[in-house]
């Protein structure tokens, strides 16, 4: 069985709903992980999402983050927010198992900017979290994918002009280093996988025409366990949404794994 699995940070959920759902019946993946819904669990289009065939589990937040994961199999053992962090009321983390054999999560890391004060210090907290509990799932040799907005420029060649963004908390040695840690605990980037070529972009700001001069960011990951890169058979990024009216500032990285 073939499973196609998406991230896509939205952007507000209700603002672009008819992208959304135009792109759900278009792309027809199996499993999408959504990032900064901006809303509350009661007020997720739930209804119009669920017509579609998915079911439905979200962590909403009024007016920031979100997060959510749509599944037209059944989600079992849903877990939200990020261990470690007591104090931390930001929605940004949800898992579940979908199709009995996969286990998922919907992260929206935090942007961690302005540099030098708590919002960075936050960020690279987040991050150490985040890696601590990566580390104890992959343990258990389940297949495992953790996708979402990792709001990390990897490499230079990631982002249009590395220049641009020296002083960004996305480019920080400290954020990079960070992300490289992730990757060593044996996580595959499932779009690298099959794409190698520089200046490949999920984020273009609204600002200043990026869209149209195609002055990008790679900030949106597919992170896959041993288990799942053994079963990965294609990844991509969708720029269609992208070019939408009233479209999300990022669009949709998928990938395919044979199950």
């Amino acid at each position: 069985m073939k499973i196609k699995v998406a991230t896509w940070n939205v952007n507000s959920i209700r603002a672009r709903l008819p992208n959304v759902v135009a792109w759900l019946k278009e792309a027809q993946p199996d499993v999408v992980l959504l990032q900064e819904l901006k809303c509350v669990d009661e007020n997720f289009p739930r209804m119009e999402i669920e017509d579609l065939g998915y079911n439905v589990a979200t962590h909403g937040q009024k007016t920031y983050n979100g997060v959510a994961i749509l599944s037209k199999s059944p989600l079992e053992d849903i877990e939200t927010r990020l261990p470690g962090g007591d104090s931390d009321d930001h929605a940004r983390y949800m898992e579940a198992t979908v199709f009995g054999k996969l286990r998922v999560a919907s992260i929206y890391l935090p942007n961690g900017n302005p540099l030098g004060t708590e919002k960075f210090t936050y960020k690279l907290a987040w991050m150490d979290r985040l890696k601590a509990h990566m580390e104890r799932g992959l343990a258990d040799g389940e297949m495992r994918l953790y996708g979402g907005d990792y709001n990390v420029i990897l490499k230079d060649d990631d982002v249009y002009s590395a220049k641009a963004f020296a002083e960004d908390a996305l480019m920080q040695p400290e954020s990079r280093a960070r992300f490289r840690a992730l990757l060593n605990l044996g996580l595959t980037d499932a779009f690298r996988a099959f794409n190698s070529l520089p200046h490949q972009y999920s984020y273009w700001d609204y600002q200043a025409g990026a869209w149209q001069k195609d002055h990008g960011l790679l900030i949106d990951f597919l992170l896959l366990s041993p288990q799942a890169a053994d079963a990965l058979t294609n990844a991509g990024i969708d720029k269609g949404p992208r070019g939408k009216e009233k479209a999300s500032d990022h669009t949709p990285v998928w990938c395919e794994l044979e199950v």
